[in-house]
């Protein structure tokens, strides 16, 4: 190359015309080659099946599938499954595959190159093929449809194993929600067994029995007081009926035309009114407080008047009045200690409702803390209570789709276009290869045309002159060669081109094997 010489578009086709031969031999010479290494390739056949997948017969409205893998996911799944070295041994066992690597090869290095020979692609959302590769049109076909089964039968088993886990998994977790049920219903029972009458729901009949019992012990109290004044009032009767001597009691004047009463028709009046009184009044009421003082002094008249009761005989007033006065002393005395039993049973009795009372305020100050307590019982009995029924509803929910999985009419996988016998090769693509082969002989021979041309610094015209010498140019002369010169040139020139064409060619071979 001479420095300086600018290469123009004129300039580059007159090298190239000049060079043609070391252009056009090795193109002709690669492309021959390419060609003839492509006729020896052996031709390969592709068989596919194209499978869809079917949703579920019956709504999900009705029956939710268990299975919420997406296809892509699940396809991925059972592509692993079905590649698996057992599988692929099995399938080149059964269908006598690679009969001629079997002889050389280890059975892992085959189940490695089928593995290469097996295509599965997504078409859409909702399909995806799986194709196979072999020499042999046949057997391309066989394979496919043997792998296509496999991808439908491991589907169908994998939904079936997969609803039946879900099944017996949400089985077992409600067997145990249940245990934890009746263990908690039963810690809630004792709880209240053990602290009954305690408990918040029974406040308000504690309260209720509270008041009760509290009037009860009033009322007690003001019948034991009455009971005590009467204690008295007998006390002073008998103290007088034992001092008394037998006298006759003064008669009072009575006007013409008056009833007269006696003492004990006044004492019975006077009780009545007492009664009458003590119904509507307290016994600290200054009316009932005079009312007893008055029966008290009516009972002493009538005493008195009994004693003092006139007889027939000389002797019977003083036996009679000493008679009646000691069965007097006597019917107090039975009464005091009527009183006395009354008095005790009804202090017995206080003692009881006191008993009772305090029972019943230990109940109420109870409540607050056996509330928190059986809250917290009742809340992890409605946190369990809960969990139980979700844990129901789902199992009913698995019981179906494991149904649906079992019956074969959930989401499937089925055959839309089956696997066909191939009529022509899909590889080697020759007519590519022989472009290619072209190409790359075309390539080199004008790679090989510019290192000559880089080589060359002989000068051919005038302006090679001009940019080489930097002198004028007065004169030019053409170049004049002998036919022997020009026969012997052209020779090596093929002979140059076709050893670099050759050695091309050999290590073009040699790479791609």
């Amino acid at each position: 190359m001479i420095p300086g010489k600018i290469y123009t578009p004129e300039l580059i086709l007159q090298i190239a015309w000049r060079r043609k031969w070391w252009i056009l031999i090795p193109a002709l010479l690669i492309a021959g080659g390419v060609a003839g290494w492509t006729r020896k390739l052996p031709d390969m056949y592709r068989s596919d099946t194209l499978i869809m997948v079917v949703p579920q017969r019956v709504p999900e409205e009705y029956v939710r599938s268990t299975v919420t893998q997406s296809i892509s996911d699940r396809l991925q799944s059972i592509t692993q499954q079905i590649l698996s070295r057992t599988r692929l041994e099995r399938i080149i066992e059964d269908l006598n595959l690679y009969p001629d690597l079997r002889k050389t090869q280890i059975m892992e290095d085959i189940v490695e190159g089928m593995r290469g020979d097996i295509e599965i692609q997504v078409v859409r959302g909702d399909s995806f093929r799986v194709g196979f590769h072999s020499r042999d049109p046949r057997t391309a076909m066989r394979v496919s449809e043997r792998l296509a089964s496999l991808f439908i039968d491991e589907s169908l088993r994998d939904r079936e194993v997969l609803a039946e886990g879900t099944n017996q998994f949400l089985e077992a977790q409600l067997e145990e929600a249940r245990r934890q049920l009746v263990d908690n219903e039963k810690k809630v029972e004792e709880y209240r067994r053990r602290h009954e009458g305690q408990l918040p729901t029974q406040l308000e009949a504690n309260m209720q029995g509270l008041h009760n019992t509290e009037m009860q012990i009033q009322t007690l109290i003001d019948s034991m007081n009455r009971d005590r004044d009467r204690h008295l009032v007998l006390e002073r009767a008998l103290a007088d009926l034992t001092a008394a001597e037998a006298t006759p009691a003064p008669v009072a004047p009575v006007a013409p035309g008056q009833t007269v009463l006696t003492a004990a028709q006044q004492l019975a009046a006077a009780r009545s009114e007492l009664q009458s009184l003590e119904l509507r009044l307290k016994p600290e009421h200054p009316d009932v407080v005079r009312a007893r003082k008055h029966v008290a002094e009516l009972q002493q008249a009538a005493d008195n008047e009994a004693l003092a009761q006139p007889v027939s005989s000389e002797n019977a007033p003083v036996q009679s009045a000493e008679a009646i006065r000691r069965n007097r002393i006597d019917e107090v005395k039975a009464e005091l200690a009527n009183l006395d039993k009354q008095i005790a049973d009804k202090q017995q009795k206080e003692q009881q409702l006191r008993s009772n009372l305090g029972n019943y305020q230990q109940r109420i100050e109870a409540t607050p803390t056996r509330e928190s307590e059986l809250a917290d019982l009742t809340r992890d009995y409605g946190t369990l209570q809960s969990a139980y029924q979700s844990l129901l509803a789902k199992k009913q929910d698995s019981q179906l789709a494991a149904n649906l999985e079992r019956r074969q009419i959930g989401e499937q996988f089925r055959i839309l276009d089956a696997a066909h016998l191939p009529a022509r090769p899909y590889s080697p693509n020759r007519p590519r290869f022989y472009g290619i082969g072209l190409a790359a002989g075309l390539g080199f021979g004008l790679a090989l045309a510019g290192l000559l041309e880089y080589m060359d610094r002989s000068m051919r015209t005038e302006s090679d002159v001009r940019a080489a010498l930097k002198v004028v140019v007065l004169a030019t002369v053409p170049l004049i060669e002998a036919p022997r010169k020009t026969s012997l040139a052209f020779k090596a020139a093929i002979a140059t081109a076709a050893a670099g064409t050759v050695a091309a060619i050999g290590a073009v071979v040699w790479y791609l094997r």
